[in-house]
């Protein structure tokens, strides 16, 4: 296959995106990337390291003249939010991203495009792989498991690393630095139960046509969900005689909003199936007309299946399955009004699925306030409790905490003004990044989060700005220079 970025600028920043492309890196599948650096490196004769979590430590030494200046760490993390589109055939494990161009911006077919974190990939192997630029010594820091909790920077020894500036590559808006951010958790429910045999006229639902999003981006912008949507739409189902619950699923990931669900019910008659159909599209309509603007694509498919046996769950937990769906926090939770309705806290109900006899719910919660992430952690424990589903915290990572005083800011503001005639915009998120982990493990770091243009990550719409890639590669080349 033929490049699809030949000739676009930045060369060979574009180039390494392109090559990473076809390299399957999923969260928690990341070893044949690792692998990839690795051999990078050895063919440059540069020095590396990988650990047991597959991060990846790459330095280069200082070009002539900045041997003496102290070293910068350039930071992006390797792995993808594997996520397409449910028409979309492809296996994330074995197969590489199709790219595609649409004007200026570069998008896959039918699946995420992994520029969140790929940009800052392949930016860091062309600074690695250009001996033209001023530069001092380099400490490049590929993670691994980010988009499941930062783990690789949790559990990575920092001891080597001699670096006191940090640049971290995965902010998503050329023209703005990122220098705080929030923190996170992953909050898993379970709930045991039994089916029992029984021959029904099945009902299958299947919401489709979201958004989704970054859950951390994109939450305050109201769009969808479609496990809420999918609640409202078994609950009215349930409003009908005969009702049994077979099955529902959606969402996969625990930092996009989930856009797709299915549901399968089950009637004891095919006149209570029919009475149900009815219910469930008339809130269906309720719903589209509710979201028109933020959500101009929803949709419910709605199928007869034919008579048969099939093993409902027992009503018991039907009813408390989809009590969850309809009681469950989702969205911002506290805003900052002081600050332009800054997003402080959010909760993300990221993915249901039940298989066989066991249902798993998870959610993410976020805020730049201790208090009030705890406050969420105890609603989400008491509703558990309530609705005897068990419940376990993990993968929680902090904050970013504002720096009043950081020189590689002013660095990247006077390049910026320099270079393009206009201010940098300095920004604090929602989202949550590694800077924070860093900051903790290596006392004195001082770090800022600046990127390209990408749009709807977590989304098989995701895309990038390819203008902005080449703003963010002159950018990064000026501030090397000065530091």
């Amino acid at each position: 296959m033929g490049s699809v970025l030949a000739g676009r600028q930045p060369e060979k920043m574009l180039y390494y995106f392109e090559e990473i492309s076809a390299i399957p890196r999923s969260s928690g599948k990341e070893k044949q990337i690792c692998e990839y650096l690795a051999a990078f490196a050895k063919k440059r004769g540069l020095v590396y390291r990988t650990d047991s979590a597959y991060n990846t430590v790459i330095k280069k030494a200082a070009s002539p003249g900045y041997e003496n200046h102290p070293p910068v760490m350039l930071q992006g993390h390797v792995d993808m939010v594997c996520e397409k589109n449910a028409d979309t055939i492809h296996d994330f494990d074995t197969q590489g991203i199709v790219l595609c161009l649409k004007g200026e911006q570069l998008h896959a077919k039918g699946t995420t495009l992994g520029a969140d974190n790929g940009a800052a990939v392949a930016m860091m192997l062309a600074v690695l792989d250009d001996n033209n630029l001023a530069h001092p010594p380099l400490e490049c820091v590929f993670t691994t498991g980010e988009e499941i909790g930062l783990l690789g920077a949790a559990a990575m020894d920092t001891s080597d690393l001699k670096a006191k500036t940090m640049i971290n590559l995965d902010s998503e808006d050329e023209g703005i630095a990122t220098v705080s951010c929030a923190g996170g958790m992953r909050l898993g429910m379970e709930k045991l139960f039994s089916r029992e045999e029984k021959q029904v006229y099945a009902l299958a639902l299947r919401v489709r046509g979201l958004q989704g999003g970054h859950s951390g981006m994109a939450i305050g912008d109201e769009r969808v969900n479609a496990l809420k949507a999918m609640g409202r739409l078994v609950r009215e189902g349930m409003n009908t005689q005969g009702f049994h619950l077979i099955h529902i699923s959606g969402g996969n990931k625990d930092n996009a909003i989930p856009r797709e669900c299915d549901a399968l019910l089950g009637y004891e008659t095919d006149t209570q199936r029919e009475m149900a159909g009815k219910a469930i599209r008339a809130i269906a309509q309720e719903i589209k007309k509710e979201c028109k603007i933020s959500e101009p694509e929803f949709y419910v498919e709605i199928e007869e299946i034919d008579y048969a046996d099939y093993q409902p769950l027992e009503a018991g937990a039907a009813k408390e399955i989809v009590a969850l769906l309809c009681l469950a926090p989702h969205g911002v939770l506290c805003r900052d009004m002081q600050a332009g309705g800054f997003v402080v806290a959010s909760v993300n109900l990221a993915a249901i699925q039940i298989q066989e006899n066991r249902t798993a719910v998870v959610f993410s919660p976020r805020s730049s306030v201790d208090s009030l992430q705890n406050n969420t952690r105890r609603n989400l424990e008491m509703l558990a409790q309530r609705l005897g589903f068990t419940c376990q915290c993990d993968s929680e990572y902090p904050g970013w905490s504002y720096n009043p005083y950081s020189p590689v800011r002013e660095i990247f503001c006077e390049s910026y003004r320099e270079l393009f005639g206009e201010a940098l915009k300095i920004e604090h998120i929602h989202a949550g990044l590694e800077c924070g982990l860093f900051v903790d493990k290596m006392p004195g770091l001082d770090a800022i989060a600046v990127g390209p243009t990408v749009r709807d990550c977590h989304t098989p719409q995701e895309s990038m700005d390819l203008p902005s890639c080449e703003k963010m590669w002159k950018l990064l080349c000026e501030v090397l220079k000065r530091l």
